[in-house]
């Protein structure tokens, strides 16, 4: 049985850890043993413009921990008016690393998201002409579509037919979360890949919803049934290139998760790649790990995977509750918070 475990250092493609006295709080979890993430840019105001992208990256930058070498890589969020122009620039200067959809009130601070897809053509084309990424909450927001379906009518309605329309764009579904998700994922590689969380593949809803409401566990797209989970979990641990590491790790406030409309959102940073390796080893499967947290998103975004390794060990420790935020959020809870883990980081 596997004691100790050394991969590429992993890469989170798919967080938030929001801004300001949040985003000090949260950063460093992640910075302490991943090499690059893509830093989601639903703030209040939204990361709109090359400008925005840039003097966000630099907050990012100096609320690393002291020595740390991680790199923010940043999307714009996209809106009905993204200027094509902007796109390019910020492209060719290094700054942008992709394009992310939010339909408009899909979720977290998505208000400014786009409302009409026939507007959005324009900044697609130039995407696929130039190779940038293009990231999305992959969900239809229609009162008509019932929440635990959102995510396969969107790809039927949508991303579907931009496949066809753009045939040389790269798509990322973001936080994969059914199994009619993965099948399309893999029909559909190596144009579309997809990031998975961690507590896509520990949780279903019954797990939500079964014991009474556990408002930690809501997010968005939901958390669906345990034949999902079981898709989701066969596809992250399989090997295929098309799968790959994306936290969705997303910290708010105790007062905004107990909202009487809560925030959706789980701070998995502190505990992520220990999940992954819980979920791989459960699955006889921690030979591929490497691949799901290190190899596959670098190559869906290409871009070289990192040259440094983290070890982790069979080695219990206790998850923290929560961490402390100075100013008013005051604190936020930690998934899996006051549990005990079986793998945990030595070396990084």
């Amino acid at each position: 049985m596997t004691q100790r475990l050394t991969i590429r250092k992993p890469d989170d493609w798919h967080l938030h850890v929001r801004d300001n006295e949040m985003m000090r709080a949260a950063l460093p979890w992640t910075a302490r043993h991943f090499g690059r993430a893509i830093m989601m840019p639903n703030l209040v105001p939204p990361v709109r413009t090359t400008a925005d992208a840039a003097a966000y990256r630099e907050r990012l930058l100096a609320a690393r921990p002291p020595g740390s070498d991680f790199q923010p890589l940043m999307p714009l969020y996209l809106t009905d008016h993204t200027d094509p122009d902007d796109v390019e620039r910020g492209f060719k200067e290094g700054v942008v690393a992709g394009v992310k959809l939010y339909p408009a009130n899909a979720t977290t601070n998505s208000a400014a998201g786009v409302t009409d897809y026939e507007l959005i053509r324009p900044v697609l084309a130039r995407m696929e002409k130039l190779g940038i990424r293009f990231l999305m909450h992959a969900e239809e927001v229609d009162p008509a579509v019932d929440v635990f379906d959102r995510e396969a009518v969107f790809i039927e309605r949508r991303l579907i037919p931009w496949t066809r329309d753009y045939p040389g764009l790269k798509f990322i579904v973001e936080h994969l979360s059914s199994k009619v998700g993965v099948d399309y994922v893999r029909s559909a590689a190596p144009q579309v890949g997809a990031s998975i969380t961690p507590y896509h593949l520990e949780l279903n809803r019954t797990d939500w919803l079964g014991w009474g409401n556990k408002p930690y566990n809501y997010v968005m797209p939901v958390i669906k049934s345990e034949p999902d989970r079981l898709a989701l979990r066969g596809a992250a641990t399989s090997g295929e290139a098309c799968f790959f590491l994306g936290t969705d790790s997303a910290p708010h406030s105790v007062a905004k998760k107990l909202a009487v409309v809560g925030a959706a959102g789980i701070f998995n940073a502190p505990v992520a790649i220990e999940t992954y390796a819980k979920v791989f080893e459960e699955e006889g499967a921690l030979d591929r790990l490497e691949a799901f947290a290190s190899l596959n998103g670098p190559a869906h975004y290409g871009l070289p995977p990192n040259e440094a390794t983290i070890t982790l060990e069979k080695s219990s420790w206790t998850v923290p509750e929560e961490i402390s935020v100075e100013g008013p959020e005051e604190r936020a809870l930690v998934y899996r918070g006051g549990e005990t883990m079986a793998w945990r980081v030595v070396a990084s």
